[in-house]
């Protein structure tokens, strides 16, 4: 075999294979293109967990004693308080906003609320999911 015959051979395959990746990369690229995946809107509810947060705990008659607050969330409401105010203020993602739909996303009671008590008892933050009202 002559070395012209084998470098005919050797374009013509790389001819081929460029041709195969080229095919693939536009099949992948077009099927993602139109594709698009659509997101799932599950209502949590979220004003009924702040709203139950509330009830449970900050009222002026809370369905559960300060010595509850204190024993599940391992210090006194008053500290509690301090801290989700100055979270609020000066952390954004601790400070409600409103959503695209123009709806009120997760409080900042609730997000700290989260957050500390995760911090406290080494749990994640889908165990507070029903009861909070939270997400993902």
């Amino acid at each position: 075999m002559s070395s012209s015959s084998s470098d005919e051979v050797d374009e013509y395959l790389e001819e081929m294979v460029d041709e195969v990746v080229d095919n693939f990369i536009d099949s992948v690229v077009d099927g993602q293109a139109n594709n698009p995946k659509k997101r799932a809107y599950i209502e949590r509810n979220q004003e009924r967990g702040h709203n139950q947060l509330l009830t449970d705990y900050f009222n002026e008659n809370p369905t559960y004693p300060s010595e509850m607050f204190r024993r599940r969330f391992r210090m006194n409401k008053s500290l509690f308080l301090r801290i989700v105010d100055r979270l609020s203020t000066e952390v954004p993602y601790f400070q409600q906003r409103k959503n695209a739909h123009g709806r009120f996303g997760l409080s900042a009671l609730q997000k700290c609320t989260a957050a500390i008590r995760m911090l406290a008892y080494g749990q994640s933050g889908d165990t507070y999911d029903k009861y909070l009202r939270l997400g993902e």
